[in-house]
């Protein structure tokens, strides 16, 4: 078997050959490839910084609001001309409906005129108006007067499970009562909201 010459860069191979080894040449593939591999780890450190949290889509459901027409409202009157109308006699309330937005709205006979179902705070007020309008119609001096929005019910799906036993033990502001609602109920002071939170 033949010697190793360390100085010339030789090493035996098992057939007794030998092999002449570039040193430099593999160093610097070596170093290059090191390189790159720590190019790539830095790249992908950047992506990871780079991935955004999810981001929560919240869906507006109802937008509820109320108003005022200044005027005494003759129920019995506007449930014989107007339409899609309902009359409630013994709850002292009417309520009428429109497609456009879809919407339904409370009357009462003191003027005072509650629309829920609307999908946002622009067509709530559409809404109202349109109300207004009608009574206008069907022959009342409405006024369409003191507006303002009362409630906002929007849904959202979190990107993680919520344990709402824990959430309730954890949380003196959380009311948990399985027995009469399966969700719990968390109130914001600021801003001033209540929160549903269901296990789903």
């Amino acid at each position: 078997m033949a010697a190793v010459v360390q100085g010339s860069g030789m090493k035996p191979l098992q057939n007794g050959t030998l092999a002449h080894l570039e040193m430099n040449k593999i160093g610097g593939a070596v170093g290059h490839e090191i390189a790159q591999v720590e190019t790539n780890n830095y790249c992908i450190k950047e992506q990871v910084q780079d991935v955004e949290e999810p981001e929560i889509d919240i869906v507006i459901n109802n937008v509820v609001c109320s108003f005022s027409v200044k005027c005494h409202l003759n129920l019995r009157q506007i449930a014989l001309t107007g339409r899609h109308v309902e009359y409630r006699r013994e709850n002292g309330m009417l309520t009428m409906k429109l497609r456009r937005p879809y919407t339904t709205a409370s009357m009462w006979s003191s003027g005072k005129v509650t629309c829920t179902g609307a999908t946002s705070e622009e067509s709530s007020r559409v809404a109202a108006r349109r109300f207004a309008r009608t009574l206008q119609k069907l022959g009342f001096n409405a006024r369409f007067t003191n507006y303002r929005v009362v409630n906002v019910l929007g849904t959202c799906s979190m990107p993680f499970a919520i344990k709402i036993t824990l959430f309730s033990e954890r949380h003196r502001e959380a009311e948990y009562e399985p027995e009469l609602h399966p969700g719990v109920t968390y109130k914001l002071k600021n801003p001033k909201a209540t929160l549903k939170i269901f296990s789903t």
